[in-house]
């Protein structure tokens, strides 16, 4: 069976790959997203080991360094806010780190010409035929698809239509995540401060913009207590979180109040036992969401790749294609969890025994011996999955 046009959920960073392979090979692709445009800013991601081979063969090299973060090393402190430890800049940033919301304009620079993007949009059901995807969106009039792609993040709602609930496939890590800009009222240079007190934590970083700091929190708490809060909720949930807490903490919070970039949300795993239904494939933290420490975005984009290659070398075959893609990244996305469901213990550790006894590994892998150790779990999960080109055929994908 041939299939030739591809709906994919989600314009952040998987559904854009998705779209660039996908082109080589000649689909043609629509992208729906539910966010009026791209969102800007967001957390820094990294690119270490193979992925950077996927970064060259899809010549983005040159652009991405030109957006950067540039940082430098990131020092730890105690929970008084003295210095305890300098982190080397590798341990966190990788070989080449930018902001998401940068990555995302990239990606989506780079296909917009031969890709069609449905901005403030998003599926709300998937109805299969025997040759393609009938789909019904919340505002647009409903499509037919050959094939559909959830690349539309750890709360799919393409995952959510057609595999069923989030609750089904969800592990919960125990703590929420929320970050922000503020003003750089500490003057930090391309540089990064790391702050733990028990059960919460606040990472600043500097990147391009020396006017702004990225305030990152987490804190742990009851996971299923929040529910999904508006904005104006998420901010009393932080307030309430921090308070009490020391150091910058309380200036960095007043400016909570005007911020108009919160992210927020509640740290967990997708795991599913099947990642294709039919014609619907899901992508990136939509199947496998690890968590931080999970190099999810570069899995995501080696994914969308491999997702891609394996359709045109099936001939478009979805089923054959499917699974020879889920063969090949399974292994990889395990050991992305596996790093992910670590992450709690350094990011916040629940004591205050626990943050000395966190920082001490900080200093003992700041060393010589612990600094290969450090390496090797930073590129563990990069380098899972190997990159391979996949031949363009002649005639890519019948009509």
């Amino acid at each position: 069976m041939n299939s030739k046009t591809v709906l994919v959920s989600g314009a952040s960073v998987a559904g854009p790959s998705a779209a660039f392979w996908l082109h080589r090979y000649g689909y043609s692709v629509t992208v729906v997203e539910a966010a009026p445009a791209l969102r800007p800013g967001g957390q820094a991601v990294d690119f270490r080991g193979e992925q950077m081979r996927l970064v060259r063969a899809m010549d983005l090299l040159d652009e991405l360094r030109r957006y950067e973060t540039g940082m430098g090393d990131q020092l730890l402190l105690d929970p008084a806010g003295r210095p305890v430890q300098t982190v080397p800049s590798r341990f966190i940033s990788g070989e080449l780190e930018i902001l998401r919301g940068d990555l995302a304009r990239v990606l989506y620079d780079r296909t917009k010409d031969h890709t069609e993007y449905l901005f403030g949009d998003r599926v709300s059901t998937l109805t299969e035929t025997t040759d393609g995807v009938e789909v019904t969106f919340r505002h647009g009039a409903p499509r037919r698809f050959d094939l559909v792609v959830g690349a539309d993040g750890v709360h799919s709602g393409v995952r959510a239509a057609a595999f069923g609930p989030e609750s089904r496939f969800r592990t919960e890590l125990g703590y929420h995540v929320a970050g922000f800009a503020a003003p750089n009222h500490l003057g930090l240079d391309h540089r990064g401060l790391i702050h733990n007190e028990a059960g919460r934590g606040v990472m600043l970083a500097s990147h391009r913009d020396p006017e702004t700091v990225h305030v990152g929190l987490y804190f742990r708490g009851d996971p299923h207590g929040y529910g999904r809060p508006d904005p104006a909720r998420q901010k009393e949930i932080i307030a309430e979180a921090y308070a009490g807490a020391g150091w910058e903490t309380p200036r960095l919070l007043n400016a909570l109040a005007d911020a108009t970039d919160l992210y927020f949300d509640r740290v967990g795993q997708i795991k599913l036992d099947c990642w294709s239904r039919g014609r619907v494939v899901l992508l990136g933290d939509a199947a496998w969401c690890a968590g931080p420490g999970g190099s999810g975005t570069g899995l995501a984009m080696m994914g969308a790749q491999v997702l891609a290659g394996e359709l045109a070398a099936a001939g478009g075959d979805h089923r054959s294609a499917f699974a020879r893609y889920e063969q090949r990244l399974r292994k990889p996305a395990r050991v992305g969890q596996k790093n992910g469901a670590g992450s709690g213990s350094f990011l916040v550790p629940p004591t205050d025994k626990k943050v000395r006894s966190r920082n001490r590994t900080y200093r003992m892998l700041a060393g010589p011996i612990g600094g290969r150790v450090f390496d090797h779990m930073g590129t563990r999960a990069a380098n899972a999955v190997k990159f391979r080109e996949y031949p363009v055929p002649a005639n890519p994908v019948p009509a």
